[in-house]
Protein backbone atom coordinates (compact mmCIF):
# COMPACT_ATOMS: atom_id res chain seq x y z
CA UNK A 1 0.00 0.00 0.00
CA UNK A 2 1.26 3.65 -0.81
CA UNK A 3 2.29 5.97 1.43
CA UNK A 4 -0.53 7.94 -0.35
CA UNK A 5 -3.31 5.74 0.07
CA UNK A 6 -2.23 5.17 3.25
CA UNK A 7 -2.44 9.22 4.48
CA UNK A 8 -5.83 8.70 3.10
CA UNK A 9 -7.09 6.32 4.84
CA UNK A 10 -5.79 7.54 8.04
CA UNK A 11 -7.64 10.59 7.30
CA UNK A 12 -10.99 9.01 6.96
CA UNK A 13 -10.60 7.28 10.36
CA UNK A 14 -9.25 10.42 11.65
CA UNK A 15 -12.55 12.04 10.31
CA UNK A 16 -14.80 9.03 11.82
CA UNK A 17 -13.03 9.60 15.45
CA UNK A 18 -14.35 12.99 15.13
CA UNK A 19 -17.56 12.66 14.28
CA UNK A 20 -17.80 9.81 16.68
CA UNK A 21 -17.24 12.44 19.45
CA UNK A 22 -19.70 14.61 18.32
CA UNK A 23 -22.74 11.97 17.95
CA UNK A 24 -21.36 11.20 21.85
CA UNK A 25 -22.62 14.47 22.65
CA UNK A 26 -26.14 13.73 22.02
CA UNK A 27 -27.72 10.24 24.24
CA UNK A 28 -30.16 10.19 20.52
CA UNK A 29 -27.07 9.46 18.54
CA UNK A 30 -24.21 8.41 21.14
CA UNK A 31 -25.36 4.33 19.85
CA UNK A 32 -24.08 5.54 16.34
CA UNK A 33 -21.19 7.38 17.85
CA UNK A 34 -19.76 4.23 19.24
CA UNK A 35 -20.40 2.16 16.31
CA UNK A 36 -18.35 4.99 13.84
CA UNK A 37 -15.41 5.26 16.52
CA UNK A 38 -15.68 1.26 15.92
CA UNK A 39 -14.99 1.63 11.98
CA UNK A 40 -13.01 4.32 12.54
CA UNK A 41 -10.71 2.15 14.90
CA UNK A 42 -11.35 -1.10 12.97
CA UNK A 43 -10.12 0.69 9.15
CA UNK A 44 -7.12 1.96 11.13
CA UNK A 45 -6.12 -1.19 12.43
CA UNK A 46 -6.33 -2.97 9.01
CA UNK A 47 -3.83 -0.16 6.98
CA UNK A 48 -1.60 -0.55 10.10
CA UNK A 49 -1.38 -4.21 9.09
CA UNK A 50 -1.19 -3.16 5.70
CA UNK A 51 2.14 -1.32 6.05
CA UNK A 52 5.30 -2.89 3.57
CA UNK A 53 7.74 -4.87 5.63
CA UNK A 54 5.53 -5.98 8.48
CA UNK A 55 6.42 -9.13 10.24
CA UNK A 56 5.28 -11.48 12.69
CA UNK A 57 1.79 -11.67 11.81
CA UNK A 58 1.01 -14.94 13.79
CA UNK A 59 1.79 -13.15 16.93
CA UNK A 60 -0.57 -9.98 16.19
CA UNK A 61 -3.21 -12.20 14.99
CA UNK A 62 -3.42 -14.26 18.48
CA UNK A 63 -2.62 -11.04 20.50
CA UNK A 64 -5.41 -9.75 18.84
CA UNK A 65 -8.05 -12.83 19.40
CA UNK A 66 -7.06 -12.47 23.11
CA UNK A 67 -7.78 -9.46 24.00
CA UNK A 68 -11.04 -9.06 21.29
CA UNK A 69 -12.31 -12.54 23.48
CA UNK A 70 -11.42 -10.74 26.75
CA UNK A 71 -12.90 -7.29 25.92
CA UNK A 72 -16.30 -9.04 24.09
CA UNK A 73 -16.72 -11.19 27.22
CA UNK A 74 -15.48 -8.50 29.83
CA UNK A 75 -17.92 -5.97 28.70
CA UNK A 76 -21.11 -8.06 28.04
CA UNK A 77 -20.73 -9.29 31.24
CA UNK A 78 -20.04 -6.51 33.53
CA UNK A 79 -22.98 -5.25 36.10
CA UNK A 80 -23.70 -1.32 35.61
CA UNK A 81 -22.04 -1.43 39.63
CA UNK A 82 -19.41 -1.96 38.06
CA UNK A 83 -18.75 -0.02 34.81
CA UNK A 84 -16.62 2.13 36.52
CA UNK A 85 -14.11 -0.34 37.08
CA UNK A 86 -14.50 -1.33 33.54
CA UNK A 87 -13.64 1.85 32.48
CA UNK A 88 -10.52 2.05 34.69
CA UNK A 89 -8.68 -0.97 33.99
CA UNK A 90 -9.34 -0.60 30.07
CA UNK A 91 -7.86 2.94 30.50
CA UNK A 92 -4.92 1.73 32.14
CA UNK A 93 -4.43 -1.28 29.84
CA UNK A 94 -4.31 1.70 27.40
CA UNK A 95 -1.70 3.19 29.25
CA UNK A 96 0.65 0.25 30.07
CA UNK A 97 0.63 -0.32 26.46
CA UNK A 98 1.88 2.69 25.41
CA UNK A 99 4.48 2.26 28.36
CA UNK A 100 5.41 -0.49 26.24
CA UNK A 101 5.65 0.45 23.33
CA UNK A 102 7.79 3.09 24.58
CA UNK A 103 10.58 0.64 25.93
CA UNK A 104 10.32 -1.44 22.69
CA UNK A 105 11.22 1.62 20.30
CA UNK A 106 14.22 2.10 22.62
CA UNK A 107 15.49 -0.96 22.43
CA UNK A 108 15.35 -0.82 19.05
CA UNK A 109 16.77 2.48 17.83
CA UNK A 110 19.22 3.41 20.91
CA UNK A 111 21.80 0.94 19.90
CA UNK A 112 21.70 1.84 15.94
CA UNK A 113 24.90 3.99 15.15
CA UNK A 114 22.85 7.23 14.80
CA UNK A 115 21.33 6.26 17.85
CA UNK A 116 17.68 8.68 18.92
CA UNK A 117 17.17 12.21 17.67
CA UNK A 118 15.71 14.59 19.88
CA UNK A 119 12.57 13.88 19.18
CA UNK A 120 12.44 10.68 19.63
CA UNK A 121 13.88 10.82 22.83
CA UNK A 122 11.67 13.15 24.14
CA UNK A 123 8.96 11.19 22.58
CA UNK A 124 9.97 7.82 24.08
CA UNK A 125 10.15 9.56 27.67
CA UNK A 126 6.68 10.98 27.21
CA UNK A 127 5.20 8.03 26.69
CA UNK A 128 6.85 5.72 29.37
CA UNK A 129 6.43 8.15 31.74
CA UNK A 130 2.70 8.86 31.41
CA UNK A 131 1.77 6.05 29.57
CA UNK A 132 2.94 4.06 33.45
CA UNK A 133 1.24 6.85 35.91
CA UNK A 134 -1.49 6.44 33.86
CA UNK A 135 -1.20 2.28 34.02
CA UNK A 136 -0.88 2.13 38.01
CA UNK A 137 -3.03 5.08 39.15
CA UNK A 138 -5.55 3.44 36.96
CA UNK A 139 -5.16 -0.03 38.58
CA UNK A 140 -5.32 1.70 42.23
CA UNK A 141 -8.68 3.66 41.06
CA UNK A 142 -10.05 0.54 40.02
CA UNK A 143 -9.14 -1.01 43.42
CA UNK A 144 -10.68 1.20 45.40
CA UNK A 145 -14.43 1.21 42.92
CA UNK A 146 -13.91 -2.74 43.17
CA UNK A 147 -13.37 -1.61 47.21
CA UNK A 148 -10.02 -4.17 46.92
CA UNK A 149 -8.74 -0.83 48.85
CA UNK A 150 -9.94 1.33 51.15
CA UNK A 151 -11.98 3.72 49.31
CA UNK A 152 -11.24 6.46 51.96
CA UNK A 153 -8.16 8.63 51.39
CA UNK A 154 -4.87 7.27 52.47
CA UNK A 155 -2.39 9.27 53.90
CA UNK A 156 0.89 8.95 55.92
CA UNK A 157 3.43 12.11 56.68
CA UNK A 158 5.58 13.26 54.62
CA UNK A 159 3.55 11.86 51.32
CA UNK A 160 4.09 14.98 49.44
CA UNK A 161 7.79 14.71 49.80
CA UNK A 162 8.06 11.25 48.90
CA UNK A 163 6.01 11.79 46.14
CA UNK A 164 8.31 14.33 44.60
CA UNK A 165 10.86 12.30 45.57
CA UNK A 166 9.81 9.13 43.19
CA UNK A 167 8.41 12.07 40.19
CA UNK A 168 12.06 13.75 40.55
CA UNK A 169 13.77 10.21 40.38
CA UNK A 170 11.57 9.66 36.72
CA UNK A 171 12.56 13.12 35.70
CA UNK A 172 15.32 12.43 35.74
CA UNK A 173 15.74 8.91 34.34
CA UNK A 174 14.09 10.48 31.50
CA UNK A 175 16.92 13.68 31.14
CA UNK A 176 19.19 11.09 30.82
CA UNK A 177 17.67 9.37 28.10
CA UNK A 178 17.34 12.86 26.17
CA UNK A 179 20.94 13.25 27.03
CA UNK A 180 21.70 10.03 24.96
CA UNK A 181 21.56 7.21 27.13
CA UNK A 182 21.18 3.68 25.37
CA UNK A 183 21.02 0.96 27.73
CA UNK A 184 17.55 -0.44 28.16
CA UNK A 185 17.96 -0.18 32.11
CA UNK A 186 16.95 3.43 31.57
CA UNK A 187 14.01 3.08 29.90
CA UNK A 188 12.98 0.07 32.41
CA UNK A 189 13.66 2.22 35.54
CA UNK A 190 11.98 5.10 34.32
CA UNK A 191 9.15 2.83 33.77
CA UNK A 192 9.04 1.57 37.39
CA UNK A 193 9.22 5.02 39.13
CA UNK A 194 6.48 6.31 37.22
CA UNK A 195 4.43 3.04 38.29
CA UNK A 196 5.45 3.52 41.42
CA UNK A 197 4.49 7.48 41.47
CA UNK A 198 0.76 6.37 39.96
CA UNK A 199 0.32 4.53 42.79
CA UNK A 200 1.53 6.87 45.52
CA UNK A 201 -0.45 9.85 43.38
CA UNK A 202 -4.13 8.01 43.59
CA UNK A 203 -4.23 6.55 47.20
CA UNK A 204 -4.49 9.62 48.84
CA UNK A 205 -7.75 10.35 46.54
CA UNK A 206 -10.92 9.33 48.04
CA UNK A 207 -13.67 7.28 46.59
CA UNK A 208 -15.98 10.51 46.04
CA UNK A 209 -13.38 11.99 43.62
CA UNK A 210 -12.60 8.46 41.47
CA UNK A 211 -14.64 10.07 38.78
CA UNK A 212 -12.47 12.92 38.70
CA UNK A 213 -9.74 10.74 38.57
CA UNK A 214 -10.69 8.19 35.72
CA UNK A 215 -11.59 11.27 33.65
CA UNK A 216 -7.95 12.70 34.49
CA UNK A 217 -6.33 9.48 33.67
CA UNK A 218 -7.80 9.31 30.91
CA UNK A 219 -6.91 11.97 29.06
CA UNK A 220 -2.86 11.09 30.44
CA UNK A 221 -3.06 8.06 28.43
CA UNK A 222 -4.27 10.03 25.46
CA UNK A 223 -1.42 12.26 25.67
CA UNK A 224 0.73 8.99 25.87
CA UNK A 225 -0.87 7.78 23.17
CA UNK A 226 -0.22 11.15 21.03
CA UNK A 227 3.46 11.04 22.38
CA UNK A 228 3.93 7.84 21.00
CA UNK A 229 2.10 8.41 17.75
CA UNK A 230 5.22 10.92 17.02
CA UNK A 231 7.68 8.19 18.14
CA UNK A 232 6.18 5.77 15.71
CA UNK A 233 5.35 8.65 12.96
CA UNK A 234 1.48 7.44 12.68
CA UNK A 235 -0.65 10.54 12.29
CA UNK A 236 -3.87 8.76 13.17
CA UNK A 237 -2.31 7.46 16.41
CA UNK A 238 -1.32 11.38 16.74
CA UNK A 239 -4.27 12.80 16.61
CA UNK A 240 -6.82 9.99 18.51
CA UNK A 241 -4.96 10.75 21.03
CA UNK A 242 -4.59 14.34 21.23
CA UNK A 243 -8.72 13.73 21.08
CA UNK A 244 -8.93 11.84 23.87
CA UNK A 245 -6.15 13.70 26.19
CA UNK A 246 -8.45 17.24 25.44
CA UNK A 247 -12.01 15.27 25.95
CA UNK A 248 -10.47 13.85 29.09
CA UNK A 249 -8.95 17.43 30.11
CA UNK A 250 -12.19 19.11 29.54
CA UNK A 251 -13.92 16.90 31.35
CA UNK A 252 -12.05 16.62 33.97
CA UNK A 253 -11.97 20.48 34.37
CA UNK A 254 -15.95 20.70 34.39
CA UNK A 255 -16.24 18.22 36.99
CA UNK A 256 -13.96 20.06 39.05
CA UNK A 257 -16.26 22.90 38.46
CA UNK A 258 -19.80 21.02 38.71
CA UNK A 259 -18.61 20.03 42.75
CA UNK A 260 -17.22 23.45 43.17
CA UNK A 261 -13.54 22.58 43.63
CA UNK A 262 -10.01 22.80 42.01
CA UNK A 263 -8.19 19.93 40.07
CA UNK A 264 -5.64 20.63 43.13
CA UNK A 265 -7.65 20.40 45.49
CA UNK A 266 -8.97 17.32 44.80
CA UNK A 267 -5.83 15.47 43.74
CA UNK A 268 -4.16 16.73 46.63
CA UNK A 269 -7.07 17.38 49.20
CA UNK A 270 -7.23 14.13 50.30
CA UNK A 271 -11.23 14.25 50.72
CA UNK A 272 -13.43 12.64 52.79
CA UNK A 273 -10.90 11.19 54.91
CA UNK A 274 -12.25 12.90 58.34
CA UNK A 275 -16.04 11.32 58.53
CA UNK A 276 -18.31 13.44 60.69
CA UNK A 277 -21.07 12.55 62.45
CA UNK A 278 -21.41 8.69 60.66
CA UNK A 279 -23.63 6.09 61.22
CA UNK A 280 -25.45 5.76 64.55
CA UNK A 281 -24.02 9.07 66.11
CA UNK A 282 -25.38 11.03 63.66
CA UNK A 283 -28.80 11.79 65.60
CA UNK A 284 -26.91 12.23 69.09
CA UNK A 285 -27.78 16.08 68.95
CA UNK A 286 -31.75 15.29 69.43
CA UNK A 287 -32.23 15.30 65.91
CA UNK A 288 -34.68 12.45 64.63
CA UNK A 289 -35.60 11.44 61.12
CA UNK A 290 -39.46 10.32 60.30
CA UNK A 291 -40.14 7.21 58.61
CA UNK A 292 -42.16 6.03 55.98
CA UNK A 293 -43.24 3.13 54.14
CA UNK A 294 -44.03 1.62 50.57
CA UNK A 295 -47.77 2.16 51.20
CA UNK A 296 -47.14 5.48 52.44
CA UNK A 297 -45.37 6.78 49.70
CA UNK A 298 -47.31 5.14 47.33
CA UNK A 299 -50.08 7.16 48.38
CA UNK A 300 -48.19 10.49 48.11
CA UNK A 301 -47.53 9.72 44.42
CA UNK A 302 -50.19 8.22 43.27
CA UNK A 303 -52.33 11.97 44.23
CA UNK A 304 -49.53 14.01 43.11
CA UNK A 305 -49.04 16.46 39.98
CA UNK A 306 -45.01 16.07 39.42
CA UNK A 307 -42.53 13.55 40.72
CA UNK A 308 -38.97 13.75 40.66
CA UNK A 309 -36.57 10.87 40.74
CA UNK A 310 -33.31 11.96 41.43
CA UNK A 311 -30.78 8.73 41.63
CA UNK A 312 -27.45 7.73 42.76
CA UNK A 313 -25.14 5.10 43.22
CA UNK A 314 -27.35 3.27 45.69
CA UNK A 315 -29.32 2.87 42.34
CA UNK A 316 -26.99 1.24 40.74
CA UNK A 317 -25.68 -0.67 43.10
CA UNK A 318 -29.20 -2.16 43.77
CA UNK A 319 -29.83 -2.27 39.62
CA UNK A 320 -33.15 -0.90 40.08
CA UNK A 321 -33.20 0.99 37.40
CA UNK A 322 -35.72 -0.76 35.41
CA UNK A 323 -38.01 -0.82 38.56
CA UNK A 324 -37.87 2.98 38.76
CA UNK A 325 -38.57 2.75 34.82
CA UNK A 326 -41.82 0.70 35.92
CA UNK A 327 -42.55 2.54 38.77
CA UNK A 328 -42.48 5.87 36.33
CA UNK A 329 -44.74 3.94 33.83
CA UNK A 330 -47.66 3.29 36.55
CA UNK A 331 -47.48 7.21 37.64
CA UNK A 332 -47.85 8.01 33.92
CA UNK A 333 -50.45 6.28 33.16
CA UNK A 334 -52.18 7.99 36.53
CA UNK A 335 -51.47 11.62 33.97
CA UNK A 336 -48.59 12.46 36.34
CA UNK A 337 -45.66 14.10 35.25
CA UNK A 338 -42.68 12.12 35.85
CA UNK A 339 -38.91 13.46 35.79
CA UNK A 340 -35.19 12.47 36.66
CA UNK A 341 -32.61 14.96 37.88
CA UNK A 342 -29.12 13.78 36.88
CA UNK A 343 -26.17 15.72 38.78
CA UNK A 344 -22.84 15.50 36.91
CA UNK A 345 -21.52 13.80 39.79
CA UNK A 346 -23.62 10.93 40.80
CA UNK A 347 -22.34 7.53 40.88
CA UNK A 348 -18.44 6.66 40.23
CA UNK A 349 -18.28 7.82 36.57
CA UNK A 350 -18.93 10.53 34.16
CA UNK A 351 -22.37 10.04 33.07
CA UNK A 352 -23.47 7.12 35.10
CA UNK A 353 -26.36 7.58 35.98
CA UNK A 354 -27.46 8.85 32.21
CA UNK A 355 -26.17 5.16 30.92
CA UNK A 356 -27.85 3.52 34.11
CA UNK A 357 -31.53 4.60 33.21
CA UNK A 358 -30.82 4.79 29.22
CA UNK A 359 -30.19 0.73 29.68
CA UNK A 360 -33.89 0.90 31.52
CA UNK A 361 -35.19 2.58 28.03
CA UNK A 362 -35.80 6.16 30.04
CA UNK A 363 -36.93 8.46 27.36
CA UNK A 364 -34.30 11.24 27.02
CA UNK A 365 -36.52 14.19 27.63
CA UNK A 366 -36.95 13.04 31.13
CA UNK A 367 -33.38 13.44 32.13
CA UNK A 368 -32.87 16.55 33.57
CA UNK A 369 -29.39 17.89 34.20
CA UNK A 370 -29.26 19.80 37.61
CA UNK A 371 -29.56 22.97 36.22
CA UNK A 372 -32.26 21.78 34.24
CA UNK A 373 -34.51 20.13 37.09
CA UNK A 374 -33.38 23.00 40.52
CA UNK A 375 -36.10 25.08 38.42
CA UNK A 376 -38.59 22.89 38.53
CA UNK A 377 -38.44 21.54 41.89
CA UNK A 378 -40.50 24.31 44.02
CA UNK A 379 -43.26 23.22 42.15
CA UNK A 380 -42.89 19.68 42.42
CA UNK A 381 -44.96 17.19 44.54
CA UNK A 382 -42.79 14.63 45.70
CA UNK A 383 -39.23 14.20 45.37
CA UNK A 384 -37.71 10.45 45.47
CA UNK A 385 -33.97 10.08 46.19
CA UNK A 386 -32.28 6.76 45.50
CA UNK A 387 -29.53 5.85 47.06
CA UNK A 388 -28.01 9.50 46.00
CA UNK A 389 -26.61 11.51 49.61
CA UNK A 390 -23.82 14.17 49.36
CA UNK A 391 -25.08 15.26 46.12
CA UNK A 392 -28.22 16.75 47.72
CA UNK A 393 -27.03 17.97 50.48
CA UNK A 394 -28.08 21.21 51.52
CA UNK A 395 -25.26 21.54 53.81
CA UNK A 396 -23.28 22.49 50.84
CA UNK A 397 -24.95 25.50 49.95
CA UNK A 398 -25.98 26.47 54.31
CA UNK A 399 -22.90 25.30 56.02
CA UNK A 400 -19.56 27.02 55.76
CA UNK A 401 -17.73 24.47 57.79
CA UNK A 402 -19.01 21.75 55.63
CA UNK A 403 -16.08 20.30 53.78
CA UNK A 404 -18.51 20.09 50.27
CA UNK A 405 -19.75 23.92 50.84
CA UNK A 406 -20.27 25.52 47.77
CA UNK A 407 -20.58 22.25 45.73
CA UNK A 408 -23.51 22.69 43.49
CA UNK A 409 -26.44 20.32 44.23
CA UNK A 410 -30.16 19.89 43.25
CA UNK A 411 -32.17 21.30 45.55
CA UNK A 412 -34.28 18.71 46.79
CA UNK A 413 -35.71 20.58 49.89
CA UNK A 414 -37.36 22.82 47.91
CA UNK A 415 -40.25 20.70 46.76
CA UNK A 416 -43.17 20.28 48.98
CA UNK A 417 -42.08 16.42 50.26
CA UNK A 418 -38.88 14.60 50.15
CA UNK A 419 -38.34 10.89 50.64
CA UNK A 420 -35.07 9.27 50.81
CA UNK A 421 -34.91 5.69 49.64
CA UNK A 422 -31.58 4.53 51.76
CA UNK A 423 -30.74 1.20 53.54
CA UNK A 424 -29.22 3.27 56.65
CA UNK A 425 -28.32 6.33 57.65
CA UNK A 426 -24.68 6.19 56.86
CA UNK A 427 -22.73 8.91 55.08
CA UNK A 428 -21.65 9.03 51.33
CA UNK A 429 -18.18 8.96 50.30
CA UNK A 430 -17.80 12.42 51.60
CA UNK A 431 -17.91 11.22 55.25
CA UNK A 432 -20.46 13.47 56.42
CA UNK A 433 -23.51 13.97 58.04
CA UNK A 434 -26.99 14.88 55.69
CA UNK A 435 -29.09 17.30 57.44
CA UNK A 436 -31.70 16.67 54.45
CA UNK A 437 -32.68 13.25 56.45
CA UNK A 438 -33.73 15.35 59.23
CA UNK A 439 -36.29 17.83 57.41
CA UNK A 440 -39.12 17.80 58.63
CA UNK A 441 -40.87 17.99 54.88
CA UNK A 442 -38.37 14.48 54.60
CA UNK A 443 -39.56 10.89 55.24
CA UNK A 444 -36.91 8.02 55.05
CA UNK A 445 -37.61 4.35 53.27
CA UNK A 446 -35.01 2.73 54.93
CA UNK A 447 -35.02 -0.74 52.26
CA UNK A 448 -33.11 -1.58 49.06
CA UNK A 449 -33.59 0.24 46.36
CA UNK A 450 -35.15 -2.47 44.28
CA UNK A 451 -37.26 -4.22 46.82
CA UNK A 452 -38.50 -0.76 47.71
CA UNK A 453 -39.36 0.36 44.18
CA UNK A 454 -41.44 -2.91 44.05
CA UNK A 455 -43.12 -2.82 46.91
CA UNK A 456 -44.39 0.80 46.19
CA UNK A 457 -45.38 -0.19 42.62
CA UNK A 458 -47.06 -2.89 44.18
CA UNK A 459 -49.35 -0.59 46.37
CA UNK A 460 -49.81 2.14 43.69
CA UNK A 461 -51.19 -0.61 41.30
CA UNK A 462 -53.81 -1.19 44.16
CA UNK A 463 -54.91 3.03 44.10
Amino acid sequence: MSRTTTDLLYLVTIVTFILALRFLSSPKRARQGNLLGAAGMALAIGVTLAHEGLEGYLWMVVAMAIGAVVGVVGARSVKMTAMPQMVALFNGVGGGAVALIALAEFHNLAPLPEGLDGEDSVAILLSALIGSISFSGSLIAFGKLQELLSGRPIVYTGQQFVNGAVLLTAIVLGGAIVAGADRDVYVIALIAAALVFGVLFVLPIGGADMPVVISLLNACTGLAASAAGFLLHNNVLIVAGALVGASGTLLTLLMGRAMNRSIGNVLFGAFGSVQAGAGPAAGEDGRTVRSTTAEDLAIMLGYARKVVFVPGYGLAVAQAQHDVRALAELLEAKGIQVLYGIHPVAGRMPGHMNVLLAEANVPYDQLKEMDEINPELPQTDVVVILGANDVVNPAARSDPGSPIYGMPIIDVDRAASVVVVKRSLNPGFAGIDNPLFYDPKTSMLFADAKKALEDVAAAVKRL
